[in-house]
């Protein structure tokens, strides 16, 4: 765990006041103690039959209990994967796949501008493997606006991915509404119902005798890349109404290279890894079973501390917007003051090098960012997120500082005069 500091320990050169939260949080000691075990005496793979194997099977399925409880969900629809990254790629690769085994043509992808790389990258992709990708715009507030989505649907639409908090400004994105939408959409034109559709871009399925083909479609689907609200929102499945949700790791205080996948049970996705059949055939490979049950337990402490700790974190956020709003009166915060995490502040200073800055309060010993970490490192610096709010002039002048359970009232000060005397 990140360790609380006063002023006086804080000095040059020395990394006492981390806020970059959003970009990985520390290893929760509870955590290490519960997970440990199984790097070391209770190595044991999970698929052996003998009585050690058995032991750590049945530990694994019991994690996967925990995160299925945690998500409202059936232990079945839970599926773990390497990493936040790839599980979306499981999940939109997946229906793109699905899609064009079933006779989808051109299977089209709804998203927005401003989703995590391992979203658009995926996107991406699928328009050069012969899909369609609508990229929806998002309003200056860094919010969907889910009449867009509406827009967008056509007939030949699988997948709308919304992620449900933007990672870099913080804009908690209206999830249910979106999915109340989707389910709008799919009764009207009789998806789901087994009801003909009149489309020829739609799957065909063989049913009946003599082969007629009958035009039908549960799609679209609707997935939501949920790793940066994990702590702080609304995580029931059931109730925000999407058919799939991917988390990661590294975002909750557990070990990095662990990620989750919800599948609503039901739904048929293509696997993209082959080799085995763990992760009931969806995800082949040795399962990272000291991983799986960090994250479970991550998870447990999540539940217990998410009201109490949010709340702490919105105060320290708060005081940090006032104080640079007032010590920098040209300063202009990016995205949703009110629709936002509670541990996000990002601000634009008109005219500052972003990149030049953060290597500045490196040396005095301050970890933030001013682009998601998770871009790719060929590109410039600026941030296509705050480019889409309309504020490109921001895109190069805008830092990122994200804070956790570690973060403390004198780290803020500090923060605060070093950016003056910056």
């Amino acid at each position: 765990m990140v360790k609380n500091h006063t002023l006086k320990s804080i000095h040059r050169n020395s990394k006492t006041v981390y806020l970059d939260y959003a970009s990985t949080t520390p290893v929760d000691e509870r955590v290490l103690k519960v997970a440990l075990p199984f790097l070391k005496q209770n190595f044991h793979n999970p698929s052996s039959l003998y009585k050690e194997g058995v032991v750590v099977k049945k530990r694994v399925d019991e994690a996967r209990k925990t995160c299925a409880d945690f998500l409202k969900a059936h232990h079945n629809e839970i599926f773990f994967t390497a990493s936040g990254t790839e599980a979306n790629n499981l999940i939109i690769l997946g229906v793109f796949r699905k899609a064009l085994s079933e006779g989808v043509k051109k299977p089209h992808i709804i998203t927005t501008v401003i989703e995590h790389p391992s979203v658009l990258e995926v996107c991406a992709y699928v328009e050069r493997s012969g899909g369609e990708v609508t990229y929806v715009p998002v309003m200056d507030n860094g919010i969907v606006d889910p009449r867009e989505i509406k827009k967008a649907l056509k007939p030949s639409t699988v997948l709308i991915s919304v992620m449900y908090a933007n990672n870099e400004i913080g804009t908690i994105q209206p999830i249910r509404d979106i999915a109340k939408l989707v389910r709008h959409y799919k009764k009207v034109s009789g998806r789901g119902t087994g009801e003909q559709v009149p489309s020829e871009t739609v799957p065909a399925t063989t049913t009946g005798r003599g082969g007629k083909l009958a035009r039908q479609s549960h799609y679209p689907y609707f997935h939501t890349d949920a790793s940066q609200a994990v702590q702080y929102c609304e995580m029931n499945a059931l109730l925000l109404g999407v058919d799939f949700l991917t988390m990661d790791s590294s975002k909750i205080y557990a070990p990095k290279g662990t990620g989750l996948a919800y599948v609503k049970r039901g739904i048929k996705i293509e696997s993209l890894v082959f080799g085995g059949g763990q992760e009931n055939g969806l995800r082949a490979g040795t399962e990272n079973v000291f991983g799986i049950i960090a994250l479970a337990e991550a998870l447990k402490i999540v539940e217990k501390m998410r009201e109490k700790e949010g709340k702490r974190q919105a105060v320290l956020r708060d005081y940090l917007f006032s104080k640079i709003l007032k010590d920098f009166p040209l300063a202009t915060v990016n995205g949703d003051l009110k629709n936002r995490l509670p541990n996000n502040v990002n601000v634009c200073f008109p005219n500052l090098d972003a990149e030049y800055t953060v290597f500045q309060l490196d040396a005095h010993g301050i970890a933030c960012s001013s682009v998601t970490s998770c871009k790719n490192l060929s590109e410039d610096s600026s941030s296509y997120v705050v480019e889409a709010i309309g504020k490109p002039e921001c895109a190069k002048s805008s830092l990122r500082f994200t804070l956790g359970r570690g973060t403390t009232k004198d780290e803020i000060n500090y923060l605060l005069k070093t950016l003056k005397n910056l």
